[in-house]
């Protein structure tokens, strides 16, 4: 099947990007970590300190970012940033360069041509409401506020980084309001997505689920 295109839409932490990368192995599809691209612009805001409520300055540095994605690694003009844009630091802002029209449309449009003619899934804000309306199966993936902090703050501590557990989450709230109200694709689940709270479950019961899903949409 040429094309087939797996949307997974849903808050910050709420296991979008591992499951992803899970169903990717297993029905043998191209993994594209949507989230990534954008957390890749503002680590080059923050690294060239870039305002990121000055349009004009952002219109002129947009040409000069150069976004790749080889062998799961997220390289930024030449270089492998996978470990720093994972950091607080981008984390916290990240979701003020995803709100950016241009921004958006510049990574949209590099989503899509990366994807062409592929079997993809593909984990953000705006997959199966933008990028991908015409999905093949769109899902929304939530989880709570709670769950999602203390997910975060294990992420961190494997990593070798400590993060405050009532910061990550206070943190988690601001990103959900951000990304929910901003006037440029806000998050918020398609028509035709389905919605899977995954607060209570452990990542072999959602990816069994979704798998599921994956196979009645194949036929399987």
């Amino acid at each position: 099947m040429e094309n087939f295109v797996v949307a997974i839409d849903g808050p910050a932490g709420s296991g979008k990007s591992t499951i992803a990368k899970l169903l990717s192995k297993e029905f043998d599809l191209t993994y594209l970590d949507t989230g990534a691209m954008y957390r890749m612009v503002a680590l080059y805001f923050l690294d060239n300190n870039i305002d990121f409520n000055n349009i004009v300055q952002i219109k002129k540095v947009l040409p000069l970012i150069e976004i790749d994605i080889l062998d799961g690694k997220f390289i930024l003009n030449g270089k492998d940033v996978s470990l720093e844009i994972r950091t607080p630091r981008v984390t916290e802002k990240v979701s003020f360069a995803a709100k950016i029209k241009e921004v958006r449309e510049k990574l949209v449009d590099l989503q899509r041509k990366i994807s062409f003619g592929k079997n993809v899934v593909l984990d953000g804000r705006d997959i199966g409401t933008v990028v991908f309306p015409d999905a093949d199966l769109k899902i929304f993936l939530i989880a709570s506020p709670e769950e999602r902090a203390r997910r975060r703050v294990k992420d961190y501590a494997d990593k070798g980084m400590q993060e405050d557990y009532n910061e990550v989450l206070e943190s988690i709230k601001e990103r959900d309001y951000i990304d929910s109200h901003r006037d440029e694709s806000p998050l918020k689940k398609a028509e035709d997505a389905i919605e899977l709270d995954s607060s209570s479950m452990e990542i072999g019961e959602t990816l069994e689920v979704l798998g599921k899903y994956i196979k009645e949409k194949k036929g399987e």
